[in-house]
């Protein structure tokens, strides 16, 4: 393998590791997360830079190929954005420890709340039949198979044999 192949292996394996925690509940694990994952687009930055070369000083008089310093630039750049980012969530996460005792991420009060609702109407929706009428309206017209109750509950009213052969 070849090092630029190992390099967009190891920035791919970083970027996925860093969104995976990025997306848990602990304010640690999201914070592991954002440096792997900016650790991991750096990498892409250098890689996408191109062949490694001689240093980029002015006034040299070699004209061997020189290296690209605009990607060098942009990971220097996203070095210091990055651990400005990381110590604001350090500050945040401990912040929260000092408050809650945890480090865990809470839900909002305005998403449970939505979130409820959603969950109660899902329930009154399974509560009408496919044309909308209500499901209590057909309940008495249900028989249970084995003969025993009928769908509400209430014992069901005997036929005599000739209402029998007639359904």
């Amino acid at each position: 393998m070849t090092p630029a192949l190992v390099l967009v292996l190891l920035s791919a394996v970083l970027v996925g590791v860093g969104i995976y925690l990025l997306l848990e509940r602990s304010l640690t694990r999201i914070i592991i997360g954002f440096s792997l994952l900016s650790n991991g687009v750096n990498i892409m930055i250098l890689v996408a830079g191109g062949r490694a070369g001689a240093p980029p000083l002015i006034g040299r008089p070699d004209p061997a190929p020189i290296a690209d310093p605009l990607p060098q630039a942009f990971a220097l750049t996203a070095i210091v954005i990055t651990l400005g980012i990381t110590a604001f969530l350090l500050a945040m996460a401990y912040r929260s420890w000092q408050l809650n005792g945890h480090d865990e991420v809470q839900d909002d009060l305005e998403d449970r709340l939505i979130a409820d609702r959603a969950v109660r109407e899902r329930i009154a929706a399974r509560r009408l039949d496919d044309d909308g009428t209500p499901v209590e309206a057909d309940a008495p017209l249900a028989r249970d198979e084995t003969g025993g109750d009928d769908a509400i509950g209430a014992p069901h009213e005997e036929r005599s044999e000739s209402e029998e052969r007639a359904t």
